[in-house]
C-alpha cells in the first residue's frame, strides 16, 4: 500500500481538499510505521559454500520461439556479481534463466558452469513445483529431504526443525500436510529449502509475487550480505534498487544491452537516451491523449463514497481479526488437527478478503483523488 501510494504522490496531486490532505498525512504515516509480525522475525542465516572464480560462462546464446527471443549473447559471470534482468512480459526473462540452468537447451551457442557451482534457483512457479509434490507429505519432511542437519553461515549446527522455525513455522505447524499451508507460506517454505542447500549461484525469477513483507524484507537483507552470485528477474524498482548494482535490459531483436549501476539509475540512462524527437513525440501523444481528462472528470457516486467511507474500518477490522486468527494458531495445541486446519483456513480467508478490500479502497481513492 505504501508503494503505491508513493506512486500517487509522485504524480503531483494538487492538495485541494481536506481529504486530499489526509491522504498525504496518512503517506507520511506510513513511511513512519515499524511493521511487525505476532509470530517474530524471519532469520535467514544459511550455509555457505564456497566460489570458484569460474561461475557460469554464455557464449553467444541464441535461442527463439518463432521470433527471437535472445541473439547472440556473452557473459562471463563473476563471484561478485549481483544482476538484475528487465524486459517486458514475453521478452525472454525466464527463457535466459532456464539456459543457465540446463532446463531449456540454446538453439546456437554454449553454456560453461564452473566446477565449484551450485545454483540455488527461486522461480515465479515455486508454488507449483510445491504442489506436484504429495500434498499429504508434512512439511518438515520436506525440508529434512534435504538434510536433518545443517551448518549456517557462523558455524552452529542446528536441525531442520529450528530452521523452520527462524522462519516462521512453529512446531504445530513443521507437522502440517503441505497442502494446508496457504500459497506465501508455500513460497516461503520453497524459499528456505533453495537456501538450505547452500548456493553459491542465487537465481530469483520474480521473488517479490506472493512473499509476505516480513520475508521479502529480509530476503533483501540477505541479499546484500550473500557472498556469490545473484541474477534477479523482477518487476519491482524496489527490489532491485536494493539488491542489484548492474542492470541486462532486453530489447527489441533479442539483444541484452547492460547498464551500469540499479534499476533507478538504468531509468535514468534510458531518460537521458531520448531523443529530442521522441521526448516530442510523447509530450504531444500526453496532450492528445483524452484519458487523463476522463479521469478527471470521473466522480464518486453516492454509494461510492459511502463504500470509501466504510472500507477503512472494514480493513482495520479484518487486520484485527488476522492477528487474533495467527495468535490462536501460533498457540494451538499440536494434536488438535482439525482445529489447526481451520485456524490456516481462516488465515487464509482473510489474507483474501484484506487483499480485495485493499485493492478497492485504492481503486476509489484514484477516483476521489
Amino acid at each position: 500500500m505504501l508503494r503505491r501510494e508513493l506512486e500517487w504522490l509522485k504524480r503531483g496531486p494538487k492538495a485541494r481538499s481536506t481529504k486530499q490532505k489526509a491522504r498525504i498525512n496518512r503517506v507520511h504515516d506510513l513511511q513512519a510505521t515499524e511493521f511487525k509480525q505476532v509470530q517474530g522475525k524471519v532469520d535467514i542465516s544459511t550455509p555457505s559454500r564456497r566460489i570458484g572464480k569460474k561461475v557460469i560462462e554464455l557464449t553467444n546464446v541464441s535461442k527463439g520461439y518463432g521470433r527471437t527471443l535472445i541473439k547472440d549473447f556473452t557473459y562471463e559471470f563473476s563471484p561478485e556479481d549481483h544482476i538484475g534482468i528487465s524486459g517486458g512480459n514475453g521478452a525472454g526473462k525466464s527463457t535466459l534463466m532456464d539456459i543457465i540452468t540446463g532446463r531449456v537447451q540454446p538453439d546456437s551457442g554454449s553454456v560453461e558452469i564452473g566446477s565449484t557451482i551450485h545454483i540455488g534457483y527461486f522461480d515465479q512457479h515455486s508454488e507449483a513445483l510445491l504442489d506436484a509434490l504429495n500434498e499429504n507429505q508434512r512439511v518438515i519432511d520436506y525440508i529434512k529431504e534435504v538434510g536433518e542437519f545443517v551448518k549456517i553461515a557462523d558455524g552452529t549446527q542446528i536441525s531442520a526443525s529450528q530452521m523452520l522455525e527462524r522462519f516462521l513455522f512453529p512446531g504445530n505447524q513443521q507437522y502440517a500436510p503441505i497442502h494446508m499451508l496457504s500459497g506465501g507460506e508455500k513460497r516461503r517454505l520453497f524459499l528456505l529449502r533453495v537456501l538450505m542447500s547452500a548456493p553459491n549461484v542465487l537465481i530469483l525469477d520474480e521473488p517479490t509475487n506472493d512473499l509476505d513483507v516480513q520475508t521479502l524484507s529480509v530476503l533483501e537483507e540477505y541479499l546484500e550480505d550473500f557472498t556469490g552470485c545473484v541474477i534477479a528477474v523482477s518487476h519491482d524498482r524496489y527490489f532491485l534498487d536494493r539488491t542489484v548494482d548492474k542492470i541486462f535490459a532486453f530489447e527489441p531483436g533479442g539483444n541484452l544491452r547492460q547498464y551500469p549501476g540499479n534499476y533507478s539509475v538504468y531509468l535514468d540512462y534510458k531518460k537521458a537516451e531520448e531523443t529530442p524527437e521522441v521526448k516530442q513525440t510523447k509530450k504531444k501523444q500526453q496532450e492528445s491523449d483524452p484519458a487523463p481528462l476522463a479521469n478527471k472528470s470521473r466522480k464518486l457516486s453516492s454509494w461510492q463514497k459511502r463504500e470509501f467511507e466504510q472500507l477503512e474500518g472494514k480493513i482495520a477490522q479484518l487486520e484485527t481479526e488476522k492477528a487474533e486468527a495467527e495468535k490462536a494458531l501460533y498457540h494451538a495445541p499440536s494434536g488438535k488437527v482439525t482445529q489447526v486446519q481451520q485456524l490456516y483456513e481462516q488465515l487464509e480467508s482473510l489474507s483474501k478478503a484484506i487483499d480485495t478490500a485493499t485493492e478497492r479502497w485504492l481503486e476509489l481513492s484514484e477516483l476521489e483523488s
